[in-house]
């Protein structure tokens, strides 16, 4: 690569000394002495990102697979200097290694072509593992959620964190803490599901194991991203102020609470306001509000999106002071509205120069931390002065196999399951023979890789049908597609069907494949008009049932289907959610018995295809009024819920007082008992029910939970520590409050299996709760 060497005679030269090298000083003198040094053009690098292609190194790649445009190069868009890398690892199929010396090269272009030496940081996404060719691609984040188990998703955070590190990427652009509001949105996947408090424990989790490795995690997308009207992605957002404060910011607020470092905006729209250039969401909520010190970038291309998508810019130097005003620090992923169009603004008067100043500090400080500004900087990756980067380690394939096995979540089963060890089986269904229908569209292979089968995955991934001819190799297996994922090609119905018929008993499994922007069945940009099955995967059940046979059904998606209308007809069915690389192991071991089903739904399985948008978080009026409404949007399985190969018992609520101060605390005791013949685990779910409010109320509210492991005939006794914050809302002045009066606690397996409850009074004053003072319930488990 050929470094260019921009003249800086014109520029002001540095002082004797290089105090912001010094890592002995405190961070913030070392911000100051380095901004002082630095020329407007200087600083407005600082805000800026360049995405450079190029093409991949060897003969075992093929050149030119890329979907992303080349967006120039650095000898350009770095000729001040650069704030970001854009994803030096995420754009083409290359080995890891090669990827590492690419990035030192850039990095090395980058610090000669800035005048005191200042280097880049680099960030990748990293929703289902390290977006890397060759990367341990995990579980979807809904599949995270499905494992109710936060210590496992703290390790998969660090896991991928230790890669990130290692490969020299300083920024992950993760976690989605976005609160599901409409199954059709192509994006439910990235999610961790339809209740705040879950995917705020998923989430905090998340970023804490990120960050523990030294890399700066990024929630997306603030804000309403999620509640877009009709699922579509990029759609304006209707949420009034209580959904908007109640359901939609509580994961932001608790995840800044928690130490996240960054923060990215959302494409969409609330009431006409977009937040990239909202000023009350980027800098009297996040920063006034909730006290973020971090950075926020913003949503590829989000500023020119200004101009183009809201028109509420005239043009990109507008677009630029738009967002720099509201609150945005760094554009990503290039320098559309920042760079020359924000120095040229600048210059002209359209902005003042403190506030880029207000950014730039905040950058130099995240490099300052990160060890960019130091005077031993190398800018070569670890892996890249260890000469050797394995981005998919065997210890890593067992935690993502951990967490597949942890995700699935068992809906029904009339005791086909766990499958013979003998006989015939037909194993039908188009996700049944095609690993990249267990990866999520972040994946490398279905983000990157779309239509490039003959590329591979970079990684070993097994389908289910070769993992379960593995796990039950007396059985008799015959395989036949049925139809495809998405094209309406019937001509392989009647052979499943004949297959079916044969067999002693049928696993058929559907669901989707995941995508960008209508290349696949889910994901971003892949949203549906109603939640049938795609393309006629559901003529392929029908005819399979109608045959009289046992049918195990198992759905591998990334949003959950109006299935539940086939539960009475089917024998057993399983929900995954886009599983990962080890995700037909997972699965196979779970169909024959060789582990425990112990998943639960982080959203509801609805019984009609149309009756949507609907969450379990609702309030009365969201119920069944058959004599109002002649549709009924009751599901066919709620949230919470999952079986397994043992049963449980969830018995004796009681709480230590009665009447708790509206600013005050309570401890909750539940026992579970594992009544059945094998181990298992079982997640204890604390409900809270406000029965009268000053504004409507969801029916019913997660209010913690606790999942346990439990051997035959075990026992436990659960403890949760509820400071009265959790049962905060925003009342009718339009603050957060906590009020007295009475709430129901209810405890179970799932939000419509709860059998015990109990309940308390809140005493005194109306107590105003503006700032989250706690991040989760305090659990504790004591075994009999």
């Amino acid at each position: 690569m050929t470094t260019t060497m921009p003249d800086h005679g014109d520029l002001p030269q540095e002082e004797d000394g290089r105090p912001w090298t010094d890592p002995a000083l405190p961070v913030a003198e070392r911000v100051e002495a380095l901004l002082a040094r630095l020329t407007l053009a200087e600083k407005v690098a600082q805000l800026s990102s360049a995405w450079e292609d190029v093409e991949p190194a060897g003969p075992e790649v093929a050149p030119g697979t890329s979907i992303f445009d080349r967006v120039g190069d650095l000898a350009e868009t770095a000729r001040h200097g650069l704030g970001q890398l854009t994803r030096p690892y995420g754009t083409l199929p290359r080995p890891a290694l090669e990827h590492s010396r690419a990035l030192a090269d850039r990095q090395r272009q980058v610090i000669a072509q800035s005048r005191l030496g200042i280097p880049a940081m680099a960030h990748d996404e990293c929703l289902t593992g390290f977006t890397a060719y060759g990367a341990t691609i995990y579980p979807t984040s809904l599949a995270m959620a499905a494992t109710f188990d936060p210590e496992l998703i703290r390790r998969v955070g660090a896991a991928i964190g230790a890669d990130m590190a290692e490969a020299g990427v300083h920024q992950g652009l993760s976690p989605v803490v976005d609160v599901i509001r409409d199954y059709r949105w192509g994006r439910c996947e990235e999610t961790y599901g339809e209740d705040p408090y879950l995917v705020g424990e998923m989430g905090e989790a998340y970023v804490t194991g990120l960050q523990s490795a030294g890399v700066y995690a990024t929630l997306k997308h603030f804000a309403g991203y999620s509640a877009s009207m009709g699922g579509r992605n990029h759609a304006p957002v209707q949420a009034g102020p209580r959904e908007l404060h109640d359901v939609l910011l509580p994961p932001f607020e608790r995840l800044v609470a928690a130490g996240v470092r960054s923060v990215m905006n959302s494409y969409a729209e609330i009431d006409g306001e977009a937040p990239a250039a909202s000023r009350r969401l980027l800098t009297d909520v996040l920063r006034d509000a909730w006290g973020f010190e971090g950075t926020v970038v913003s949503d590829y291309w989000s500023l020119p999106f200004l101009v183009t998508a809201h028109r509420v810019a005239a043009d990109l130097p507008d677009a630029g002071v738009l967002a720099l005003r509201a609150g945005m620090d760094v554009e990503l992923p290039d320098q559309r509205g920042f760079g020359d169009a924000l120095v040229h603004a600048v210059e002209q008067g359209a902005v003042d120069e403190e506030l880029v100043d207000r950014s730039v500090r905040r950058v130099l400080r995240q490099k300052a931390e990160l060890g960019l500004l130091d005077a031993d900087f190398d800018p070569r990756s670890p892996a890249l002065r260890a000469g050797a980067l394995d981005l998919d380690k065997p210890g890593s394939r067992a935690l993502a196999l951990a967490v597949a096995r942890s995700s699935a979540v068992l809906l029904s089963n009339d005791g086909s399951l766990p499958l013979p060890s003998g006989g015939r089986i037909a194993l039908i269904g188009p996700c049944a023979d095609d690993a990249r229908t267990m990866f999520g569209c972040y994946s490398f292979p279905n983000h990157v890789l779309a239509g490039r089968d003959d590329l591979g995955n970079g990684v070993e991934a097994v389908p289910l049908r070769t993992a379960l001819a593995e796990e039950l190799p007396s059985m008799e297996w015959e395989f036949a597609q049925g139809c495809p994922v998405r094209d309406e090609d019937r001509s392989g119905v009647p052979a499943a069907v004949a297959a079916a018929t044969a067999a002693d008993l049928t696993v058929l499994v559907v669901g989707d494949k995941a995508g960008m922007f209508g290349i696949g069945t889910s994901g971003e940009g892949c949203d549906v008009e109603d939640l049938r099955l795609p393309g006629v995967q559901e003529e392929l059940v029908e005819a399979v049932l109608a045959t009289g046979k046992p049918v195990v059904l198992v759905v591998s998606s990334g949003r959950p289907y109006a299935v539940g209308r086939f539960a009475s007809a089917a024998a057993a069915m399983v929900q995954v959610f886009l599983p990962g690389e080890e995700g037909g192991r997972a699965v196979a071991q779970l169909l024959a018995g060789k582990a425990n089903f112990s998943g639960k739904l982080p959203v509801q399985i609805p019984t009609s295809p149309g009756g949507q948008p609907y969450t379990y978080l609702h309030p009365p009026l969201g119920d069944r009024q058959s004599f109002l409404s002649n549709l009924d949007p009751t599901p066919a399985f709620p949230f919470g819920h999952g079986l397994s190969y043992t049963t449980f018992e969830v018995d004796q609520l009681s709480v230590d007082r009665e009447q708790v101060p509206t600013d005050g605390e309570f401890a909750v005791r539940v026992r579970v008992r594992n009544t059945g013949a094998v181990a298992g685990a079982e997640t204890v779910q604390l409900y809270a029910i406000d029965p009268v409010a000053q504004v409507t109320r969801p029916v019913r509210a997660l209010l913690a939970f606790a999942k346990v492991d439990l051997a035959p005939g075990e026992e436990a006794t659960v403890r949760f520590h509820v400071h009265t914050d959790r049962l905060a809302f925003t009342g009718l002045a339009g603050r957060r409050v906590v009020e007295p009066g009475e709430i129901l606690l209810e405890a179970g397996s799932s939000s419509l299996d709860t059998p015990v409850r109990t309940a308390i009074r809140l005493v005194g004053e109306e107590r105003d709760a503006r700032v989250l003072r706690q991040h989760g319930v305090p659990v504790s488990v004591e075994r009999a």
